[in-house]
């Protein structure tokens, strides 16, 4: 579903991600972890095209991502019928991102709308649906994370672990290949936690195709597939959740585990 090869991100001199391959299968839940700073978020945005990769490729379900093969400009005769990788246009990155859904550590809902208007809003201006079948799509999908009893509840009026579940609803109404998320627990008070993990272990239950990273490591353990651990922009480790996280190989590995369990 993911394929990223010798991905590289730089900031300048910078050099963020050095040469990161991942596969993620479809149906699998792989979970992230690592320190702050090693990469993580960089690289699950650039899974999102919210960051444009500096060398490499990223593939979503065996579609080039950000780039398309072109032909040589007529002005290079001596170059007639090769090709080369041609950045796409923001019409079409949106439209290759809205096959991916994305859930950030902070909620970023529309303040102004409720629950239910701020899952409607991609549907009816991405995909054009009109408002009866979008509405009709939102309360599914809030119904979806428990929260069918609050569809005309305002961001501030709902507590931190129901604003990320609406948050999880809205990247659900676009009906997304892959969920990508961003430490989505990082942000909530800790009695808040288990119930947006929950709605995610309900997802990778119904074969979800999931990227997760998170410093929760006993949801890793018990959720994930596959575990990935990257330090300093490189994956140093990478193996089945139970086995990675209760038999680390790596000496970074051993020492990240140590500290956070």
């Amino acid at each position: 579903m993911i394929r990223a090869e010798n991905v590289h991100k730089f900031y300048g001199e910078l050099h963020v991600l050095k040469g990161v391959n991942l596969h993620v299968a479809p149906g699998e839940v792989c979970a992230i972890l690592g320190p702050s700073g090693s990469g993580k978020s960089t690289l699950i945005r650039c899974f999102n095209e919210l960051e444009e990769i500096s060398a490499g490729r990223i593939y979503l379900n065996g579609e080039l991502l950000g780039m398309k093969e072109a032909s040589a400009p007529w002005w290079q005769p001596w170059r007639k019928g090769q090709t080369e990788l041609a950045k796409l246009t923001e019409k079409e990155i949106a439209r290759q991102r809205s096959q991916i859904g994305m859930v950030f550590q902070r909620f970023n809902l529309f303040g102004h709308r409720t629950a239910l208007e701020n899952v409607m809003e991609a549907p009816l201006r991405v995909l054009g649906l009109k408002p009866e079948a979008a509405k009709k799509l939102a309360i599914a999908e809030l119904e979806k994370v428990g929260l069918g009893d609050r569809l005309d509840h305002y961001p501030a009026q709902l507590s931190g672990g129901q604003q990320q579940r609406v948050a999880i609803a809205r990247a659900l109404a676009m009906k997304p290949q892959v969920m990508l998320f961003d430490e989505p627990t990082s942000a909530l008070d800790p009695e808040l936690v288990g119930e947006v993990l929950q709605v995610m272990q309900d997802l990778a239950a119904e074969g979800m195709t999931m990227v997760v990273v998170t410093h929760e490591i006993a949801f890793a353990r018990e959720v994930a597939d596959r575990v990935v651990f990257m330090d300093d922009g490189q994956i140093v480790e990478s193996g089945p959740a139970k086995e990675v996280i209760n038999n680390p190989q790596h000496s970074r590995t051993k020492e990240f585990l140590a500290e956070v369990l």
